[in-house]
């Protein structure tokens, strides 16, 4: 019965000391990085082998101490650069994206033709302020783009008719002036221009044959912005002019006003 008490006794001893020591330790480590600075990074979700794509599902965010994370690591906010890129080399869960696995490095961020999708074109077309989400559109956002355009009324031919519909729908921005989305990544936000007249996307050939035409008749081009992870699209957006401004405003309206009390828990 005596033994018994003393090996009772020890094993608590042991586990009090073992509990003391992983306090003293956690306390010294607290104390170690108690002005460590994190930085938040892209990271991968899931073991990643070479050729896959990368998407919102399959990537995360998450803190990293910044000593010894190196400057090759994509930041939180440049998380839409490697949307859609496919890796070029394995990424195991958990561990930081870095250009490597890529198949690019720090020193090659020029130049605009690398960053064109295979099978795609770059064709720029011209924007203002105000048809440039106010010259918030950046590299890498995805855009619809909607046409303005005036012809020949079918009911009198001596006046003109304009018509907007959308044109393009989910295009990646690959510009915006002479800004990359590479340039970008070395740009701090306060040193980037929101002034700029032309915007270069990512289109399909035949895309960039009708942009061409739409850019040559009589009209205008408006980007909309989208948000990242809104991947929709619509097969029917009928060309809306003034009669059909009249007919779906209500209804629009309408509908808006009840996402708006969903939106705020107001529904019944």
């Amino acid at each position: 019965m005596k033994q018994k008490a003393v090996l009772i006794i020890a094993i608590a001893l042991g586990a009090a000391a073992f509990l003391l020591t992983h306090l003293y330790l956690k306390a010294e480590q607290e104390k170690l990085y108690a002005n460590a600075t994190k930085v938040t990074v892209v990271i991968a979700r899931e073991d990643m082998p070479v050729g896959t794509v990368l998407t919102t599902s399959n990537t995360a965010t998450t803190d990293f101490f910044a000593a010894g994370l190196g400057s090759d690591v994509f930041k939180a906010e440049q998380r839409n650069v490697v949307l859609g890129k496919s890796l070029e080399f394995p990424v195991r869960k958990g561990n930081p994206l870095r250009w490597h696995h890529l198949g690019t490095n720090l020193n090659q961020l020029t130049g605009l033709a690398p960053t064109v999708p295979s099978g795609m074109r770059a064709i720029s077309i011209p924007v203002s302020g105000e048809t440039a989400v106010s010259g918030l559109v950046r590299p890498n956002d995805k855009v619809d783009i909607l046409g303005t355009f005036s012809f020949l009324s079918e009911t009198n031919a001596a006046e003109l008719e304009t018509v907007t519909f959308t044109v393009l729908q989910e295009v990646t921005v690959l510009a915006t002036g002479q800004e990359t989305a590479r340039q970008e990544l070395a740009i701090t936000s306060s040193r980037r221009s929101s002034s700029y007249n032309m915007v270069t996307i990512a289109v399909f050939p035949e895309e960039a044959e009708l942009l061409a035409f739409a850019m040559n008749v009589k009209g205008s081009l408006m980007l909309s912005l989208r948000n990242p992870n809104d991947i929709s699209t619509k097969d029917d957006t009928p060309p809306i002019d003034f009669q059909a401004l009249q007919r779906e405003l209500p209804r629009l309206n309408a509908r808006r006003k009840e996402a708006n009390r969903r939106r705020r828990g107001l529904e019944r």
